[in-house]
This record gives structure tokens, sequence and C-alpha cells, in this order.
């Protein structure tokens, strides 16, 4: 699936429309659940018949498509089917039970519900929710995928505005790798990166330096008074700061995860537990900055555009190993330079770590790396079991 989003210009009636129709495919979602949750054993059958009775039951949920509706009722399904995969194949942890919607922000159309103006610059939504005509901003060139190939619309809602976005159902198309290198690499704090050949990638720490940015206009929201209108725009002052930093995290590494697909044929990288790691509340906010996760999906994503091998591996005791020897030389965190007392290898430290990752991928293997987003609905970076950083 290719996501493509444009920017929508809309009126102020127009975005009570959106925000009802967004409040509506939540209240469908959590009312399914609920009867989910009441109702042990009832299957895909009996959760769609519920919905037809919500329909004939409430008359704004009857306003919006029912393909609207009905996306709502697989979003519970996945979150079900999920939650059982997990606990089948004994998941460590939390096996991620349903739950409920609070906040959600985007209302998604399938076949129906919609019509693409013929110049595909507009949009229209055709179910009663009053959102009708949106005019559609941004360079995305819809106009070479035919509209039957279009299976999903959705409406997002972000701080700085609306958004439209279309999955087309099209495939990956490979594109001519610049050179058949194999590097491995291993991320960390100091430097975002550092792969097998000794370069260091910096950490740009988008959030450390937008912090005072962001920390005043967190401030500016208590000044104003509660239920008026200057603090409703100072909150939305205070949620655009923070979408720039997620911007930036994310075009940063997915620039950089093209570079190195596009140089390399074989790219072994740390099989890290982000999850965990972030539990560490001394590290946390500089873990969460540094964007390992989304780093590693682009990784996986770029792989299949280049035919590019990625390979995840343990990151047990990279760090500890000497990559030339194979002694284990002790070190603690602060000690950034690896220097064996056997063989006399002097290394960065992180260096040292790529090159162990990456002789460890060629020597056994380790876990092929999947494509994180051939499924739209997905947001998981594999199914398998990650490891976290221990020893390192």
């Amino acid at each position: 699936m290719l996501v493509l989003e444009y920017k929508a210009a809309v009126k102020k009636t127009q975005s009570q429309a959106i925000d009802e129709a967004i409040r509506t495919s939540q209240f469908v979602r959590n009312k399914v659940l609920r009867y989910w949750m009441d109702n042990r054993g009832v299957g895909k059958k009996q959760l769609y018949q519920y919905n037809t009775q919500l329909r004939a039951e409430f008359e704004f949920v009857k306003s919006l498509n029912s393909h609207a509706t009905q996306a709502s009722v697989e979003n519970v399904e996945r979150a079900i089917n999920r939650f059982f995969d997990n606990c089948k194949n004994n998941k460590l942890g939390k096996k991620g039970y349903p739950k409920f919607k609070k906040d959600s922000r985007s209302v998604e159309y399938k076949t129906s519900g919609w019509s693409l103006h013929p110049t595909k610059r507009r949009i229209t939504f055709t179910d009663k929710k009053g959102i009708s005509e949106l005019r559609l901003l941004g360079k995305w060139d819809i106009h070479t995928y035919p509209v039957q190939l279009i299976k999903r619309v959705r409406i997002v809602r972000r701080a700085d505005g609306y958004y439209v976005q279309f999955c087309v159902k099209v495939d990956v198309t490979c594109e001519t790798r610049t050179s058949d290198g194999e590097v491995g690499l291993d991320v960390g704090l100091e430097y975002f990166y550092s792969d097998s050949n000794g370069h260091h990638e910096e950490n740009p720490r988008f959030l450390r330096k937008a912090e005072k940015a962001i920390k005043h206009a967190q401030r500016r929201i208590y000044t104003k008074e509660k239920g008026k209108n200057n603090r409703r725009k100072a909150r939305g002052r205070y949620a655009r700061k923070h979408l720039r930093v997620s911007r930036q995290r994310e075009e940063h590494a997915k620039r950089l995860a093209r570079c190195v697909c596009k140089a390399n044929a074989f790219v072994a990288y740390e099989d890290l537990n982000v999850k965990g790691l972030v539990k560490n509340h001394c590290l946390a906010k500089s873990i969460n900055d540094v964007a390992w996760a989304s780093f590693r999906r682009w990784i996986e994503y770029f792989a299949l555009k280049f035919d590019t091998k990625v390979v995840a591996v343990a990151p047990h005791y990279t760090s500890q190993k000497c990559s030339n020897c194979g002694e284990t030389v002790k070190k603690g965190l602060s000690t950034r330079t690896h220097n064996c007392q056997h063989c006399g290898t002097v290394l960065q430290r992180d260096v040292n770590a790529a090159i162990n990752i990456l002789c460890k991928a060629k020597s056994t293997g380790g876990h092929p790396g999947s494509n994180a987003w051939g499924d739209v609905s997905s947001t998981s970076i594999g199914r398998k079991t990650s490891r976290g950083k221990k020893g390192r």
C-alpha cells in the first residue's frame, strides 16, 4: 500500500462536521468493543450485526457512511486478533488487551462515501455529516493512479489542520542501488548511529533544541483563563511545536535510512526493545528524541525499495567483545574507547560494536528484517520478540 497525503483547506463548518464524524467513528468503535467485552465468544459476524443495530438505534451513527462505521469495527477486530495472537505466542509482558479510545483523531472511509473531482484536486464526502467538498493542497501527484486502486480514504486531524490520506494499492517498485556494500549499524545517544566503516552520524537532538520554546509555550497556556478562546489558541501553539519536532525526527530518520539502503546490499542493525529501554527515567527523553524505532521502520521499508537484505541481531555484549580477537573487554557506559589488552586494538566504542553486529549478522543470520509498512493499518516493527541492550 502507498499512502498519499494532502493538506485539506476547510471552512469552520466543515471542521465541525469532520470533528463530528471522528467522534461518531470513535463512538462506534467503543460500543462494539464494549459489546465484545460483555459477550465473550462473539465472532466477527456478531460484531458487524451489532454495528447494524447501532445504525438503526442512533441517528447520528446512521448519518455517517456505512463503510466508515465498518472500518471502526475492523479496528476492533484487529485489536482483538492482535491480543489473542500475543497470548498464543506467549509474548513477554503485557499482551495488548483492547482499550477504549478517548481521543480519536481520524475517520476512515472505504470505497464509498466519497468521490474525487475529475481534476483530483478536490474530494467530496457524500454522507450526511455535512463535510461536503474539500480542496486538497500538496505536492503528491495522485493523477497517475486510477480511482479504482484507492482502497481507503482517511481524514486525519492534527495540530496544524486537517489532512486527507489516500491508501493506494500498488506494488513497491525496486530502484537501483549506487553500490553493493555491507554495513553494521550501532545506534546510540552520543551519535545517531555509528557504522562498521567508522562513520559517525551526528545526533540532531531536535527535542533538546526546541525544549526551551516548548516549555515557554506550555507556561503560556496556564496564564490564560480556562474555557476562553485565548487558552485554546495557546494550546494550539504548544501542540504545533511538538508536531514540528515529530516531523523533524521522521524526516531525518527517513533520509538516513534511504541513504543506508541505497548504498549497501547488506545492512545489519540491533534488535532493540525500545519500549523497555524508555523505562529508564534517566534516559527516556533522550531515547525518544533519537527515534530508533522510526529509523528501523524506514530501514525495513527502503530495504524493499532497493532490494537490500537487512538483518536484526541481538545486541548482547556487542560493545564488550573485541571485534578483532573476540576477547571480552569489560567497560562501563562512560568509557567511549575500546582498548583491547589482548591484541592491542583501539577503536571508538560504537564502531567496535558496529563491526561486531555486522560479523554476528553474517555468521548467524540473525532475524531477517520484515516490511514494517506492508500493511497500512499496522504500525508495529515486527512480530518477533525484541531484545534489550543487555551488557552494553
